[in-house]
């Protein structure tokens, strides 16, 4: 199976396992409308690989390797789509994009943009600069940063 499909599913997975002990192949096919003769095929392929505990008829459980799989997409998934957000992205765009970046990011990329978030989540103001971006982002016109913040910027560049 492909790293992105295997992401999906286990992501997916363990979501569905959060509510409930075992997951069926009618819980995935509900959730992605797909026949749940294709979900069964996908549970073996799972199981095979070490992903999920799979026993035919009675559901199945995320494996320790699949869990640590699902948590880690989960962590990109979010981060992305908090930094989406961020940027000024709309809430059903931010979430699709995060579901294909979460893919395809190098981790040396991905681990930057997990520090800008808790960085910026860690501030207990929307940062200037981050409001301008969003205000830039939705008139397309870029204002000049003000003297005062460039002053503020110039000091607290000294001090790092």
């Amino acid at each position: 199976m492909r790293k992105k499909t295997i992401e999906d599913y286990v992501e997916l997975f363990y979501d569905i396992q959060k509510e409930k002990k075992k997951v069926h192949t009618s819980d995935i096919a509900s959730a992605l409308s797909i026949n749940p003769a294709s979900v069964t095929e996908i549970f073996q392929k799972l199981s095979n690989e070490g992903y999920i505990n799979y026993e035919k008829y009675s559901g199945a459980t995320l494996t320790n390797k699949g869990i640590r799989v699902a948590k880690k997409t989960l962590r990109k998934h979010n981060a992305l789509k908090e930094f989406l957000l961020l940027l000024g992205i709309e809430g059903e765009i931010a979430e699709r994009d995060a579901c294909e970046m979460e893919h395809i990011l190098h981790p040396q990329t991905m681990d930057m943009i997990i520090k800008f978030v808790e960085v910026i989540n860690q501030c207990e103001i929307t940062p200037f600069w981050l409001q301008r971006l969003k205000k830039y982002g939705k008139t397309g016109k870029l204002s000049r940063c003000p003297p005062e913040l460039i002053k503020i910027c110039l000091k607290y560049a000294k001090k790092t």
